[in-house]
């Protein structure tokens, strides 16, 4: 590191990494460091050259390492994933980022795909499930909460450590009146469970799908109709838990049976249950929290994997809702 007045510049060793992969798209991902940063990024050979003042430089040199390593390994990473390495950074310094060989994976053969958590609290999630029977995972919109709950829920079948999977959602509308709805009572409920059909056609080749759909390897319904059913050997997610009663969310937890995972992920903050309903995510942390085997896990606005902006959004809501509770209290 060679020292100038106030500019200082570091050289960081890429022999062997993927030139495209490290710096990205028109070198969109060196234009993200220097814009997280505030850093100047050049590629000089094998060396890639960070410049700018100490502090700034000693921020930067660890995420670009870690883009460098995955770069070599050729695994990908696009701009938003180098913001939440430059979030690691800053809450545990050099150790905030773990490194690729240490990673929780679930491989997908059927797609030849892996699935890599993009976060802490993403990688915390994926253990809970692997470690657990019983999984909630409350967090806002964009968290990964349903798809890396798929992803197990696929990962398991594939390995035959269950027999079936089973997907429902409470048919709620989310604040819109849809009217009536042509055809008969599956066509009715798919529009509400479309989000699951989308997860698991990104996994699984779509034939592959289709054919699990029609043999009832896979089920996708509404919780309403887990009533009176006993789940054994499955992996049984609910989603949008939060619309989800509180005699609805008793009713779906006592289905579990043998040889089964439960995964249940919900927002509170997008509650659409009338007025006079309790939702029963907002007790099952109170009911169910002290039990062993039970796993309550919290993602927030650092663990979107969405567009960026889908993380200032949720914190300015949160804002607003805290303003308005302060100026609601006596």
């Amino acid at each position: 590191m060679a020292n100038g007045d106030t500019i200082v510049e570091h050289r960081l060793d890429t022999e062997g990494a993927d030139p495209l992969m490290l710096a990205g798209v028109n070198d969109r991902n060196f234009h993200e460091v220097s814009r997280l940063f505030g850093v100047r990024v050049v590629m000089r050979g094998n060396h890639l050259v960070l410049s700018g003042e100490l502090p700034t430089v000693e921020r930067a040199a660890p995420v670009v390492q870690h883009m460098i390593e995955l770069s070599r390994l050729r695994a990908p990473f696009d701009t938003p994933d180098i913001a939440r390495f430059a979030e690691g950074v800053d809450a545990l310094g050099a150790d905030g980022i773990v490194h690729p060989d240490d990673e929780v994976r679930i491989a997908l053969p059927g797609s030849r795909r892996v699935i890599v958590p993009k976060s802490d609290g993403q990688r915390t999630y994926i253990n809970a499930i692997q470690n657990n029977d019983i999984v909630i995972s409350i967090g806002p919109a964009g968290t990964g909460k349903t798809y890396l709950a798929v992803a197990a829920a696929v990962d398991a079948l594939y390995k035959k450590r269950v027999k079936r999977i089973i997907l429902a959602r409470p048919a709620v509308e989310a604040g819109e009146n849809l009217g009536f709805l042509p055809g008969d009572l599956q066509e009715k409920v798919d529009p509400y469970l479309r989000p699951l059909y989308d997860a698991l056609e990104d996994m699984m080749p779509h034939e592959r799908v289709r054919r699990a759909l029609e043999d009832s390897t896979i089920e996708i319904a509404p919780l309403a109709y887990m009533r009176g059913r006993t789940l054994a050997d499955a992996f049984v997610i609910l989603d949008e838990a939060q619309n989800a009663t509180r005699a609805q969310t008793k009713m779906f937890l006592t289905r579990l049976g043998l040889n089964s995972r439960v995964v249940i992920t919900g927002d509170k903050t997008q509650i659409d249950l009338p007025r006079d309903a309790d939702s029963g995510l907002l007790e099952i942390e109170e009911i169910l929290g002290a039990i062993d085997g039970i796993s309550i896990i919290y993602l927030d606005a650092k663990d979107v994997i969405r567009h960026r902006l889908v993380k200032d959004i949720i914190r300015a809501y949160a804002r607003e809702d805290a303003d308005e509770d302060e100026a609601a209290s006596p």
